[in-house]
């Protein structure tokens, strides 16, 4: 993992003994970085250079100039075509106002998380896949822009959701490189699907190695049956 799980949980008043976030981000995507030096609980100024973020979130009384430059944004969008008007309301986006948001390595998180981070790449999103298939017996959606609405979505559904990030958080975030996708996990589940990535991690693992073995025999002239080069990886 390019960055550490994070957790992500939305909190309606600052927890004790939780330090305030201190300091600027550009987009709230770069909380999620961030918070792998540890926890810190934000409130909506601290979200409002970014107004697509404060608009997943529906951060609580978001000041006016921050709603003015959600319009302006959506605007340059639509002008663009990034976004379209018949987009907008597909966009996942908290169902309630969040008045405070606790970020945290998930080893160190100080609060029970609504929904665990994980960078992760194509190999080990794949075991995320069918670890999540098998959890929530359904398959797991695969978002756009904006990475951030795989949060509200994880949450208004209590299902995982693979996020391909957004242009964005690919430009905010140094750990969300070209081959990394993100997963929003329910962390109310979080010790299920971990254990199922596991399981899944070392049955892929023995697969591949199966699978390479009985490619390289089978390019070598050979015709081996399937118990045969099960007999050539035990």
């Amino acid at each position: 993992l390019t960055i550490p799980p994070i957790t992500v949980s939305v909190v309606s008043s600052m927890p004790d003994g939780i330090p305030a976030f201190a300091g600027t981000a550009a987009a709230g995507c770069q909380f999620w970085e961030k918070a792998a030096a540890g926890a810190f609980v934000t409130s909506t100024p601290d979200h409002e250079l970014c107004a697509i973020g404060v608009h997943t979130h529906q951060m609580a009384d978001p000041s006016e100039a921050c709603q003015k430059e959600l319009g302006e944004a959506l605007g340059v969008f639509q002008e663009l075509t990034y976004v379209r008007s018949d987009d907008v309301p597909r966009i996942p986006v908290m169902s309630q106002p969040s008045k405070h948001v606790v970020y945290a390595p998930l080893a160190q998180s100080p609060v029970s998380p609504d929904v665990v981070l994980l960078f992760a790449n194509a190999s080990r999103s794949l075991v995320i896949t069918e670890a999540v298939e098998q959890v929530e017996s359904g398959i797991p959606p695969a978002l756009g822009r904006p990475a951030c609405a795989a949060i509200p979505q994880a949450i208004n559904t209590g299902r995982a959701a693979l996020s391909l990030g957004c242009c964005g958080a690919r430009a905010y975030l140094d750990g969300l490189r070209d081959d990394i996708a993100m997963w929003a996990i329910p962390g109310a589940q979080i010790e299920t699907y971990a254990e199922r990535i596991g399981a899944l991690t070392n049955a892929n693992d023995i697969l591949t190695k199966f699978h390479s073995t009985r490619r390289a025999d089978i390019e070598a002239g050979g015709r081996p049956t399937l118990q045969e080069s099960l007999d050539r990886i035990s």
